[in-house]
């Protein structure tokens, strides 16, 4: 006969498991929502579109959150009648310091540290109520920032990860690229643009809004699809993927937006360092490569063929459609991968090994083009040559019109920082109070209204302080390194992990709105879950 203790432990580990499957559907219901409605659902077309998405995401999450603490509670509650409380108590003794290493991760903590530390922002700023609702600026206050980090607990920490979610976001995605796209050749599907005034008709699209959201959020899908092509051993996987990375790559440089740049330099950039130690993975990176230059070969003769018709490009796509050599290049490209094809045709392994080498290399090139375009903006801005580079001088000399007057609004941005009290130097101006510090500051004397700095971290420097800054960029730079170091165990976190990278990068010369950045904390929140739930499922080493 087995023991009163024995019926007892298993009626815990049923009550657990019971309890933690409840948890975990209600957290993938809202998950689903968010991933796949989020960012296709619209109300008045882009009059309402922030206020909309804002108010849609807000409720789904506290919702959430509202449904995992009633749960919660009567979980407890049937705990303490049942099983004397003993998950309760486990549970809870997780929390007292001396098991905080054991608790939580380095990422945990730095987001634990930025959450107080917007708490301190708000109370000592001037703005009390602007700063805790943002409702003065993008609604980014420490409302909603509260809320990006209580759902990053909550999702990371009680729901088990699936792949397939990613497979959602994709498909999602899709819906988001084709409208884009469509808008390219002003189609307008949607009849949004009756009810916005002509001159604003190329800088909305999709169910975004603003083109420097629409890329930013195509960055992030791009990211996965692209990231998770690369690795993956399933030929299915690996054609959906391709397919989802080809359609962002059109819907990306169709965007127009300059932000585009850096999530694409940073997906080229970083990839290799992964990927480099394998034959498979350098031919899916040459794949990948040569796939984005027939893209731009295809948009330019797009261009060519309905100039009448399409919005057209600006900028560094602009310029490389009209490089002269670049079907040469792309050609060269496709040849490259051929022969690297035709190299490890006898390869024995999925995964060949090619050693470290390349990837040495390549982290090489990565610091000497760096220290390369250093020396450019240091010779364009201060040795005064930047005739010498033609159209890239736009790009190299930094004063007021750089980056549609960005150059402007982060001079003006550090000059009002000296200005501040002690407090606001330590603890920012208060969060999402930045619109008004500039027009009670510099209103009269700005060429345009900013309400945003246009570099999310500079915003955050402003509003939050160099010290939110900090833990801020710490927060985002563990999780990243978590979640690189877990894709051998879980090759799907990639995707969530270059999703970040790429949204990250881009942030320099974006803004931090409802529509994005709910997108990116989500994203996170499931690539770290899946990091925690390789550690409960496999015998692996211990949380850093």
């Amino acid at each position: 006969m087995r023991s009163n203790y024995e019926k007892t432990e298993k009626n815990s580990d049923t009550f657990s498991k019971a309890y933690a499957s409840i948890i975990n559907a209600v957290i993938s219901f809202f998950i689903i929502l968010l991933i796949l409605v989020f960012p296709l659902i619209i109300n008045n077309s882009y009059i309402d579109i922030l206020v909309f998405k804002y108010q849609f995401y807000w409720g789904c999450v506290v919702v959430m959150l509202a449904l995992c603490l009633v749960l919660s509670i009567i979980m407890l509650v049937i705990d303490s009648s049942k099983n004397g409380g003993e998950r309760t108590k486990l549970f809870f003794s997780r929390l007292l310091p001396k098991n905080w290493r054991k608790t939580f991760c380095v990422a945990d903590i730095w987001v634990i540290m930025f959450w107080i530390i917007l708490v301190i922002s708000t109370l000592q700023s001037d703005y009390f109520y602007e700063s805790f609702w943002g409702n003065e600026g993008r609604y980014s206050g420490l409302f909603l920032l509260t809320l990006y980090v209580a759902s990053y607990f909550v999702i990371s920490r009680f729901w088990r990860a699936k792949e397939w979610i990613l497979d959602m976001f994709l498909i999602s995605g899709m819906g988001v690229c084709y409208v884009g796209i469509t808008d390219y050749f002003r189609m307008d599907i949607l009849n949004f643009r009756y009810i916005i005034a002509p001159e604003h008709w190329d800088i909305f699209t999709s169910t975004i809004g603003n083109i420097n959201f629409y890329t930013a959020y195509i960055a992030m899908i791009l990211g996965v699809a692209a990231a998770w092509f690369t690795i993956t051993k399933s030929k299915i996987r690996a054609i959906w993927c391709y397919l989802c990375m080809v359609i962002c790559f059109f819907a990306i440089i169709m965007g127009s937006s300059d932000n585009a740049y850096l999530a694409l330099a940073a997906l080229f950039g970083f990839l290799p360092l992964m990927l480099f130690k394998s034959k498979i993975g350098i031919r899916r990176y040459l794949l990948m490569i040569a796939t984005f230059g027939t893209v731009i070969q295809c948009i330019d003769f797009i261009n060519q063929a309905y100039a009448d018709t399409v919005i057209g490009l600006e900028g560094l796509f602009k310029i490389l459609t009209n490089f002269n050599g670049l079907i040469y290049v792309v050609a060269g490209l496709w040849l490259a991968y051929i022969v690297v094809c035709l190299l490890g045709k006898n390869s024995k392994s999925w995964a060949d090994p090619v050693g470290s080498v390349l990837v040495y290399g390549w982290a090489g090139f990565l610091t000497f083009s760096v220290l390369l375009v250093g020396f450019l903006m240091f010779d364009a801005n201060v040795g005064g040559n930047a005739e010498r580079y033609g159209a890239l001088g736009k790009y190299l000399v930094f004063n007021d019109s750089w980056g549609t007057n960005r150059g402007y609004i982060w001079r003006k941005s550090f000059e009002l920082y000296k200005d501040f009290k002690p407090m606001h130097k330590l603890f920012g101006h208060g969060a999402d109070t930045f619109g008004i510090l500039t027009v009670s500051k510099i209103g009269a004397e700005m060429p345009e209204r900013f309400e945003n700095a246009h570099n999310e971290y500079l915003q955050y420097f402003i509003t939050i302080g160099p010290i939110g800054l900090i833990a801020y960029v710490a927060f985002l730079g563990s999780a990243v390194t978590r979640m690189w170091k877990s894709v051998e165990t879980r090759p799907y976190i990639i995707g969530c992990c270059f999703a970040i990278i790429c949204y990250i990068t881009q942030a320099v010369v974006n803004i931090s709105v409802p529509i994005t950045s709910p997108i990116m904390w989500l994203l996170l929140s499931i690539g770290m879950a899946a990091c925690n739930q390789r550690n409960v499922d496999l015998p692996v080493r211990a949380v850093s």
